[in-house]
C-alpha cells in the first residue's frame, strides 16, 4: 500500500489499473480489503482507488480533528485527480455522499450501497444493538462487542450463521475489531459531515439495498433513491449490509455497467 502522511497520522491507499478513476470506500466495520472480489474486475477498465479511512485497516487513528470529506480531497489531489466515480459501501456510501456534496464538481457519478442517513429514527432494533455495543465497550469487552457487531452487519435478521458464507466472518472479524479499538479516537476527533440535501445532487447515482439487511437499511436507500433526482434503485436479494462482500458477482453486474457511463 501506499502512504499520505500529514499532521494527524496517515492514510493507506491503493491504485490499480487504467482509465478513468473510481474510488471505493469501505464500511465502518471493514477496510479497504471489503473490495478484493470486485476491485480486480474494475481495474480491467478502470483506475481504482481503495484506501483506509481514518483509523480503520493500515490507517492510524486520528492524533487531532479531522473531517472524511478533507481526507479524501486531499486523497484525491495527491494522487492527480479532479474527478472521480465514487462508490461506497455502508458508512463509506455516507462518506461519499458528504464528498457529492462538498465537492460536487469533482464527483462524475455515485454509487451508494446500504448507507446510512443522518438523524435517521433508528427501530427498536438498532437502539438495542447499540446499547448491547455501548455497554461491552464501557465494560471492556471487546470480543463481545465484535460478536455483537458480527451478528448485527454480517449474519443480519434474516438468517442464521450457517446460512453465511464461510470465510466471510474472519474476513471481517480483524477489520471490525481494529475499528472498535480506534473507535474512542475517531468520536472524539471526527467532525460532523456535510451539510445540504441530497435532491441537490445532480450526477448520475446507483443506490443498492441487501434484501436480508437489517430493514432500517432497506427503509433507507429506498429513501436516498427517492430523493436523489433520477437515482436508480436496485435489491441484492441474497445480500444482507455488507454488498461487496457477500454478493460482488451481482454488484459487478450493476456497477460495471453503471460506471462505464
Amino acid at each position: 500500500m501506499h502512504v499520505l502522511a500529514d499532521d494527524l497520522g496517515h492514510l493507506s491507499y491503493t491504485v490499480a489499473g487504467d482509465g478513468p478513476p473510481v474510488v471505493l470506500v469501505h464500511a465502518g466495520v471493514a477496510d479497504h480489503r471489503m473490495w478484493d472480489a470486485v476491485a480486480p474486475a474494475l481495474a480491467e477498465r478502470h483506475t481504482v482507488i481503495t484506501y483506509d479511512l481514518r483509523g480503520f485497516g493500515q490507517s492510524g487513528p486520528p492524533s487531532g480533528a479531522f473531517s472524511e470529506t478533507d481526507d479524501l480531497r486531499r486523497l484525491l489531489d495527491h494522487i492527480g485527480h479532479e474527478r472521480v466515480r465514487l462508490v461506497g459501501a455502508s458508512w463509506g456510501g455516507r462518506v461519499a455522499v458528504d464528498f457529492t456534496l462538498t465537492h460536487p464538481g469533482r464527483v462524475h457519478s455515485l454509487a451508494l450501497f446500504a448507507p446510512p442517513w443522518p438523524g435517521y429514527d433508528w427501530s427498536a432494533e438498532m437502539v438495542a444493538y447499540d446499547a448491547a455495543e455501548t455497554e461491552a465497550l464501557a465494560a471492556g469487552e471487546l470480543d463481545a462487542a465484535v460478536r455483537i457487531n458480527l451478528d448485527m452487519w454480517l449474519r443480519g435478521p434474516a438468517r442464521g450463521w450457517d446460512e453465511v458464507a464461510p470465510g466471510l466472518v474472519e474476513a471481517v472479524r480483524g477489520p471490525l475489531r481494529t475499528s472498535l479499538v480506534n473507535q474512542p479516537a475517531l468520536e472524539a476527533h471526527g467532525q460532523d459531515g456535510a451539510d445540504g440535501d441530497v435532491a441537490t445532487i445532480a450526477v448520475p447515482t446507483l443506490v443498492g439495498i441487501g434484501g436480508l439487511d437489517v430493514a432500517d437499511f432497506q427503509d433507507i436507500g429506498r429513501r436516498y433513491a427517492a430523493r436523489i433526482p433520477g437515482a436508480t434503485l436496485v435489491e441484492f436479494a441474497s445480500a444482507g449490509h455488507l454488498i461487496p462482500l457477500e454478493a460482488p458477482t451481482e454488484l459487478l453486474a450493476e456497477l460495471g455497467p453503471f460506471l462505464a457511463r
